[in-house]
């Protein structure tokens, strides 16, 4: 198995270091690792002089979903495997995932279980991202449970779907795991083969607070799937109201005006 690992990165050069030490310190290592420097200001530039078998592309910021499209495009592998910049590898963690897909040659699509670190400490993992397998359509519908750096996925499948979501500047990977769900089953490895670290100040979470203004857009492709349509539905409606509720809070009469038509049309589909 050929294999192309891609890392966005923005203004994160000492994580990077800690990411690509991680992938280089596994038991199999990619045949690429592709840097896609979203515009970075710090001397992350320089990470060609610390790895030199690294490939390192600049492009002016655009965001991460923007950065890992151009990742996939210069692939030049089969699999594809991503790595967020802020995140590292477990030792086995490629290992785990080659001997998964090679016995599951029918699955194009798998991740792992992970552990979480904020704030220098290890917390439990909330029940809301427990990780599944199979069809995980109706599961993905409420949370994001794919993550990124534990994702590894046939090339095709993107030739299939299309890629990330430009549009959306945060919720691009809860985005991008519909659209897979919709036509793939996911393989799961169940160990914790990825550490994913949390409280630094270059979050994008700390920077798109109201964070289910995408998610809401992600879901809206989605209502011609009749399958899931009660489902979809009344997720919609579900984080509209809680927009709506913080709006209302704010008095941000636009915002709310928004949201609560988007809620009351949910409410008047017909499953």
């Amino acid at each position: 198995m050929k294999i192309s690992c891609i890392i966005p990165t923005y203004n994160r050069y000492e994580y990077l270091k800690r990411a690509i030490d991680s992938i280089y310190a596994g038991d199999e290592i990619p045949n690429e690792i592709i840097i896609i420097d979203d515009g970075s200001n710090d001397n992350t530039k320089d990470i060609t002089k610390d790895y030199k078998n690294i490939i390192y592309h600049y492009i002016d910021n655009s965001g991460v979903s923007k950065a890992r499209n151009e990742g996939i495009k210069k692939a030049r592998n089969e699999w594809i495997c991503f790595l967020d910049s802020d995140d590292i590898w477990e030792k086995e963690k490629l290992k785990n995932q080659i001997h998964f897909h090679k016995n599951n040659k029918d699955i194009l699509v798998s991740q792992s279980n992970e552990k979480w670190i904020r704030n220098n400490n290890q917390v439990q993992l909330p029940k809301k991202y427990k990780k599944y397998q199979g069809n995980i359509f109706k599961e993905a519908i409420k949370e994001c449970i794919v993550t990124m750096s534990s994702l590894m996925i046939n090339k095709r499948v993107f030739e299939e779907i299309g890629y990330f979501d430009e549009s959306l500047k945060v919720c691009e990977d809860y985005d991008l795991t519909l659209k897979i769900a919709k036509k793939y089953k996911f393989g799961l490895i169940k160990s914790n083969d990825i550490t994913k670290y949390g409280g630094h100040n270059n979050q994008l979470s700390k920077k798109y607070p109201i964070m289910d203004k995408y998610r809401i857009q992600a879901l809206k492709k989605h209502l011609d799937n009749h399958e899931y349509l009660e489902d979809i539905k009344n997720e919609i409606i579900k984080k509209a109201d809680i927009i709506c509720k913080g709006a209302k809070k704010r008095n941000n009469i636009t915002l709310y005006d928004e949201y609560n038509n988007l809620s009351l049309f949910c409410k008047a589909i017909m499953p």
